[in-house]
């Protein structure tokens, strides 16, 4: 998402960045590779840069917010279609209710998620996902 909103911008990912685009394998490990430069630019989640930050884990001297992305839909919970057949019938309710009633005793989770609670979504909200993904081609 990051290079499609970057494209919308008229920022070209291929060209106008010295290297190919490359996948550092975790957010904190992408401000690291700017910082050390090896990276040029990276993608990361807000909560991830802004904790860094604070935390003094990052040297905002050596690497800066250009851009952010408009807010849009990403991380999502999925369950598997034959969860009520293994665990009984309402099983996907209970688990749906479950996740969105946190975080009331469950603090610690939503603050693994870097979250103070889950929304509903659906299918429809990851549209433009599924669209960058087809012009990416990491999806047909």
């Amino acid at each position: 998402m990051p290079r499609f909103f970057l494209a919308e911008e008229g920022i070209n990912a291929n060209t106008d960045f010295n290297g190919k685009p490359n996948f550092s394998g975790s957010h904190d490990t992408t401000y690291k590779l700017i910082e050390s430069g090896s990276f040029q630019a990276g993608a990361l989640n807000i909560s991830v840069w802004e904790a860094a930050v604070k935390e003094g884990k990052v040297d905002t001297n050596k690497v800066k917010v250009f851009y952010t992305t408009p807010d849009y839909y990403d991380y999502n919970w999925t369950i598997n279609s034959n969860v009520e057949e293994v665990f009984g019938k309402g099983s996907k309710q209970k688990i749906k209710e479950s996740l969105l009633s946190m975080p009331g005793d469950s603090k610690e989770i939503t603050d693994l998620f870097q979250t103070d609670k889950f929304i509903e979504t659906k299918n429809d909200n990851y549209e433009k996902i599924e669209k960058v993904a087809k012009e990416l081609e990491i999806i047909k």
